[in-house]
């Protein structure tokens, strides 16, 4: 799939994101919603992205918006789903996918939790399906975890690695379908812990934030936790998990601080109010220094067709 024709069912946050990088890559991308008003909007969204990279902003030649899915998904090479994080919405997408694609076509589902075989079980051709998580946002974040299930076929696997590698992105084989696959299962970890730090009176939120980013957090970028472990050295490793596993929260359902929170409406930045306090200047200020951070750290697109920057 040197250059694949693309299909991206979802125009939200992530589809429209994913149609870029694509586009970006040299690839011809179909982009779909049954939201008429997110599906008009995609071309300015995405060359507003174009130019806030200094990007080719002719990409965005080769990014189609249709209403109709069927004519959306037909032909393509390679088709992902991108709606919401709802599991009947999804495989009732997927059911409208399947009759309209071609045999040959991979499907894949854009989930960041829900585990693949529950949202593929219905097809008549599973072999063909798996997912692919993309991080948010999918035009910087490099990662696509790419998961099969038990009936994957390891074609299709090879298939969407290849494509998503040449595309510029960091593609990993997940090899058990999971919930939260890798990414989300070890932040939900931390971010467990980061909430039991809280309610046990132990520090506050802001401090939990700047103890991440001003220690461990630096070095993440280049040193992941198990490379950290070698090191360091496992013995040591093993010693500071005796000591520290036994207090660290293991609870298997949600933290009641974090239940708290949402039933009192303190819902982050949609409210004003999360674990901390954030007015419409403070949440634009973090908003910008991420987008910068991510920026510097971006990996050059693909020198492909369209894809030099400007």
């Amino acid at each position: 799939m040197a250059k694949a024709r693309i299909a991206v069912v979802g125009a939200g946050l992530m589809g429209h994101g994913i149609a870029q990088a694509f586009a970006l890559a040299g690839h011809d991308v179909t982009i779909t919603d049954k939201m008429l008003a997110s599906l008009a909007s995609v071309p300015e969204r995405i060359l507003a992205n174009l130019r806030e990279l200094g990007d080719d902003e002719s990409v965005l030649d080769r990014v189609h918006p249709s209403p109709d899915l069927v004519a959306t998904v037909h032909g393509a090479d390679f088709v992902i789903e991108a709606v919401p994080e709802d599991l009947p919405l999804k495989r009732a997408v997927f059911d409208e996918i399947e009759r309209a694609a071609r045999p040959d076509a991979i499907l894949a589902t854009n989930t960041s939790a829900i585990p693949i075989t529950k949202i593929m079980g219905g097809l008549n051709d599973k072999s063909r399906a798996l997912g692919t998580h993309w991080w948010n946002p999918p035009y910087l974040l490099p990662l696509v975890e790419v998961v099969g299930t038990r009936w994957t076929s390891p074609a299709t696997i090879e298939r969407t690695l290849v494509l998503h590698a040449a595309a510029g992105k960091t593609a990993v084989h997940v090899k058990k379908d999971v919930p939260g696959f890798v990414g989300n299962r070890l932040q939900h970890a931390l971010w467990r812990e980061a909430i039991a730090l809280v309610e046990g009176g132990i520090c506050d939120a802001e401090t939990v934030d700047t103890v991440i980013k001003a220690s461990f957090g630096l070095r993440l970028a280049v040193l992941g936790p198990l490379e950290n472990a070698d090191l360091v050295g496992t013995d040591q490793t093993l010693a500071i998990h005796e000591a520290v596993l036994p207090a660290i929260d293991s609870r298997p359902g949600p933290s009641p601080y974090l239940e708290a929170l949402v039933a009192a409406g303190k819902l982050g930045f949609k409210s004003g109010e999360g674990f901390r306090q954030w007015s419409a200047e403070a949440q634009a200020a973090l908003r910008s220094r991420l987008l910068q951070h991510l920026k510097a750290a971006r990996i050059p697109p693909p020198q492909g067709e369209g894809g030099r920057a400007r």
